[in-house]
Order: C-alpha cells, then sequence, then structure tokens
C-alpha cells in the first residue's frame, strides 16, 4: 500500500514540478510580445496571464472574490483527491493515474494562484483562425487525468452491463 501511495503522491509531484519549471522558464524567457511558432498553423508558444479558470474561462469577469474563489475550490479539490490517493488500494490502476494527475496539475494551478495571482499559459493550438485557449502543462495534466478518469468510469459500467 505505501508503495502505491508513493507512486501515485510522485506522479503527482513530478507533474507539479515539471508545471512549475515550463511556467518560469515561460516567465524568464518569453515576453507577452513574443509568439514561437512551432508547427506553422497549428502550434505556437506564447505567453499569456489567466486570472480566470482553465483555458480562459472567467479571465474577464471583474467579480472581486474571482481569485479567492478560485483559490478555495481549488484547494478543496486538491486535500479532496489527496485523501482519494491516501488509500490507493481502493482504485484501479486507471483512476489512481488520473487522480495523481489532476492532483498534480490541481496543485501547480493553485500554488500559481495563490503566489502570483494568476497561471502562466503558453501552449497555443490553432487551425486557420480557429484557436483553443492558450494552457499550460497542469492544464494538460488536469485534462488527460479527467479523461483516464471518464474512461474508467464508463469501462466499469460496460464490464457490470456484461456480468448479468
Amino acid at each position: 500500500m505505501a508503495d502505491l501511495r508513493l507512486k501515485a503522491y510522485g506522479a503527482a509531484a513530478a507533474v507539479f514540478a515539471l508545471d512549475q519549471a515550463t511556467k518560469r522558464f515561460i516567465d524568464t524567457h518569453v515576453s507577452d510580445f513574443d509568439t514561437f511558432r512551432v508547427i506553422p498553423g497549428f502550434f505556437d508558444i506564447v505567453r499569456s496571464e489567466n486570472s480566470g479558470v482553465a483555458f480562459g474561462l472567467f479571465n474577464d469577469s471583474t467579480f472581486q472574490w474571482r481569485t479567492t474563489l478560485l483559490v478555495l475550490a481549488s484547494l478543496a479539490a486538491v486535500v479532496l483527491i489527496s485523501v482519494l490517493l491516501w488509500r490507493p488500494e481502493r482504485l484501479d490502476r486507471l483512476s489512481m493515474a488520473g487522480f495523481a494527475l489532476v492532483l498534480g496539475g490541481a496543485a501547480g494551478n493553485v500554488f500559481d494562484r495563490i503566489a502570483w495571482g494568476h497561471v502562466t499559459d503558453f501552449l497555443l493550438f490553432y487551425i486557420g483562425r480557429y484557436q483553443w485557449p492558450a494552457f499550460n502543462a497542469a492544464d494538460s495534466a488536469i485534462v488527460v487525468g479527467s479523461a483516464l478518469l471518464v474512461t474508467d468510469l464508463l469501462r466499469a459500467k460496460r464490464q457490470a452491463a456484461n456480468v448479468s
């Protein structure tokens, strides 16, 4: 059990470290006006500050308690997922990996909100004039982790339906 716990928290810590390292690199090497074309017409490295939630939602909100509420909700998620991972033997491998990715990503973004009041986003994907909002490594981990959790949830239902 301790080995599983170490793997789950270790994976979350690795996501957190990767997220923080990439954000600090972007903050020190990319200005708000730079655009580095990685794959022309599809992928750029940019720098944008997001004071809203994932993918820039509520970024333009003028609600004075926005950051406080986002920090509290994120801290609640970090605590809840940390508690779930404390008993990893209750989870299958897919769920454990999903929760570890979500924990590392959520911790990375909540750290930035507390320390800086915003999150640095830098990965920009687009096709022509259509673009996905810029995001970061923490957002990626949260999305991949959530996809693993949904996959596990759907897989469990399919297996239960085939048992009868």
